[in-house]
């Protein structure tokens, strides 16, 4: 279904004074046919009717024509079909008039996605909410809006490449590029992203492990790297956006941008998760703490050693070095003891 843009319908403005001069017209033809069959007999009471007629006649021309009205404002869209049949697209904002038989279609008029910046519509009545998306059951403006939306998605719990369960959110910015393809190709286009974009997730995060792990290929070239959803989330953001593309390409919807809003192990993992990351904290910390403490004790045998302090044997090196190393590796301070006889 290829898109056809009617820019040749700007008339509103005229018609709009052909239709409330056509309504004076027939109200004062039904006023003059009331008045002439009032007081007439014969030729003139049938001149009277025929003016009756003619004058209703106008008046329901006049409501009919009335349909063909249409006003869009920037960055709207109406598809129009006339009976059964795709006439074009009105996508300038301007004053139309078009065939009054013609109907707007939007199977999407209903729907509306989170944070999404929708044409106008009045207030639902009711509101009925599954997962991200809710339904109006009171029916909106079948305009289509061309602007750009916001679309966030509810988080979702996926494996990850080492089959760790993460929770994860989206928000997608898309646009409607083409109306035709919008309304045509699928039911509703609106539903038809959301789900796309729930399922493009998914692909993508099963790739990546949650954090840097070693031996993972994230970017199929067999070589291991140290790609991750939270060190690597541009990149992961842009592979979103290109899989929904690919996706909702058929449905004249253009993905602009797609961010990941949320990330985090999911809560029976959680706990276990934590425990391993201080772990890891610690081992570091206590390889810093022993490197640093190596190091003083090394100086403080080179400064006793050319100063001449204290000539000490390989056995009182040894002690040195264990009990300098106990209070500089230790957890808790260093509880002095005074030697009060002789070191041998």
């Amino acid at each position: 279904m290829e898109e056809r843009v009617l820019s040749k319908k700007k008339n509103g403005m005229a018609a709009l004074f052909g239709i409330l001069l056509l309504f004076v017209i027939s109200v004062a033809g039904i006023v003059a046919g009331s008045i002439t069959i009032a007081g007439s007999k014969g030729l003139a009471l049938a001149m009277g009717i025929v003016m009756l007629v003619a004058g209703i006649l106008l008046v329901i021309v006049s409501c009919v024509l009335c349909g063909g009205l249409k006003v869009l404002k920037p960055q709207e869209a109406l598809v129009l079909t006339l009976f059964g049949r795709y006439v074009g697209t009105l996508k300038e904002d301007g004053f139309y008039f078009v065939n009054p038989f013609c109907t707007s279609v939007n199977p999407a008029a209903k729907t509306k996605l989170s944070q999404s910046g929708d044409v106008s519509a009045p207030a639902p009545l009711m509101t009925i909410t599954n997962s991200s998306v809710s339904t109006n059951v009171e029916a909106g403006s079948n305009k289509i809006s061309l602007k750009i939306m916001t679309l966030n998605n509810n988080k979702q719990k996926i494996n990850d490449c080492l089959g760790n369960p993460i929770e994860i959110g989206i928000a997608v910015t898309w646009k409607v590029v083409d109306t035709a393809k919008a309304v045509f190709n699928v039911d509703n286009y609106k539903e038809f992203l959301s789900l796309q974009c729930d399922s493009a997730l998914r692909d993508i995060v099963r790739i990546y492990p949650y954090d840097v792990a070693p031996n993972v290929d994230t970017t199929g070239d067999g070589i291991a790297d140290e790609g991750s959803l939270r060190g690597s989330s541009e990149i992961v953001a842009e592979k979103i956006r290109g899989e929904i593309q690919k996706r909702v390409a058929g449905a004249g919807i253009e993905v602009v941008e797609a961010r990941i809003t949320y990330l985090a192990y999911a809560p029976e993992i959680a706990a276990v998760m934590l425990q391993r990351q201080q772990a890891s904290a610690i081992i570091d910390a206590r390889k810093m703490i022993v490197d640093g403490a190596v190091g003083m004790v090394e100086m403080a045998l080179e400064r006793l050693s050319e100063n001449h302090t204290v000539e000490l044997d390989e056995e009182r090196k040894a002690a040195m070095v264990s009990n300098l190393l106990v209070v500089l590796c230790g957890n808790r301070d260093a509880q002095p003891i005074v030697n009060s006889g002789s070191l041998y």
